[in-house]
């Protein structure tokens, strides 16, 4: 396991959060939770019924798991709650007593009544699955209207790019083709990322095929467009745009193309124009630099909701889980 990893579940160890695993009969989220219990990086609910569990994972130590079987629980307040968020979006109250026995939904009403402080399923369920109560329920972050995803990009340590080599790059696994404005949610959403999960501090780089209009375009003006958005809405952050990859990591050609940049030279927060770019870039730098890419991890929400990979390893649930706790912290 990989420093930075190290520091997510040592931080996560600290905050002491309580994150619910939707697909709590499935064996590797079984096996996760009793590590994630054992190590102490943060509180677990697992769904689901305690004997098919048992079953499942006979030399599972859960002690201190706390194991909900929604088919054996007094469901009314969760689906009174859902019916009252989703009645004007014409739900009746009978779909909502069936909504809320779905564990996807079940799990996020838990996060949106405090009763976990965010949520880890995908294993067993797509994404879409997954990320569709999230969105009906517990809604974008103040100031966001856009979820997205990043992925943590670790490099060697020594290397020149990135701060200690790790970088952020988004977005690689959700939106298409993102206006100026969910460009601009990308990108503060990114930036959150990285000082809430990665520990660094953000210089955020909108690219671009063009460096301070060098080039003419629609595609150019989308970014440049996405950077006022950001400069206005968060003053706070580094930011600068639109940026070629080579002036937003290269010192020397930084100087040349942006000169007076502070982020140009230095970015470690890459916002990529659209998905093709963000997805193709960094399976790029995965494959022929090296890195480790880690995620993709969702971002934009209120309340952190993490979709796994269906391929994943019950190692992999410990990091989300660390990851989602982390996250937890920046929305309270």
């Amino acid at each position: 396991m990989n420093d930075l990893l190290t520091t997510v579940r040592e931080k996560a160890k600290s905050l002491k959060k309580t994150i619910v695993l939707a697909e709590g009969e499935e064996p590797r989220i079984i096996t996760a939770a009793a590590k994630v219990q054992a190590e102490g990086i943060a509180k677990v609910v697992l769904l689901g019924n305690p004997q098919v569990i048992a079953q499942k994972c006979p030399g599972a130590n859960l002690d201190g798991v706390k194991i909900i079987d929604i088919s054996a629980i007094d469901i009314e307040p969760y689906a009174q709650l859902l019916y009252e968020l989703r009645k004007n979006k014409g739900m009746d109250i009978d779909s909502a007593h069936k909504f809320a026995r779905n564990p996807l939904y079940f799990g996020v009403l838990m996060v949106k009544r405090g009763e976990a402080d965010g949520m880890v399923a995908g294993s067993i369920n797509a994404t879409g699955d997954v990320l569709r109560p999230a969105l009906q329920i517990i809604k974008t972050a103040p100031g966001i209207k856009t979820v997205s995803s990043c992925f943590i990009m670790v490099l060697d340590k020594n290397s020149k790019y990135g701060e200690n080599g790790v970088m952020i790059f988004g977005d690689c696994a959700v939106n298409p083709n993102p206006d100026s404005n969910q460009l601009a949610d990308i990108a503060m959403a990114s930036a959150d990322s990285a000082v809430a999960i990665a520990g660094i501090s953000p210089k955020v780089a909108l690219l671009s095929f063009s460096t301070k209009g060098s080039a003419k375009h629609e595609l150019v003006d989308k970014v440049a467009a996405a950077l006022e958005i950001v400069r206005s809405a968060r003053p706070d952050l580094s930011v600068d745009g639109e940026l070629q990859a080579d002036a937003a990591l290269v010192p020397t050609v930084a100087d040349l193309k942006a000169p007076g940049s502070t982020v140009a030279g230095k970015a470690n927060v890459l916002i990529f124009p659209d998905l093709q770019a963000g997805n193709i870039g960094y399976k790029l730098v995965q494959r022929l630099a090296g890195a480790e890419a880690i995620g993709p991890i969702c971002q934009g929400f209120n309340k952190p909701v993490n979709d796994l990979s269906r391929g994943c390893s019950s190692e992999d649930v410990v990091n989300v889980v660390a990851m989602t706790a982390l996250q937890s912290a920046i929305n309270n």
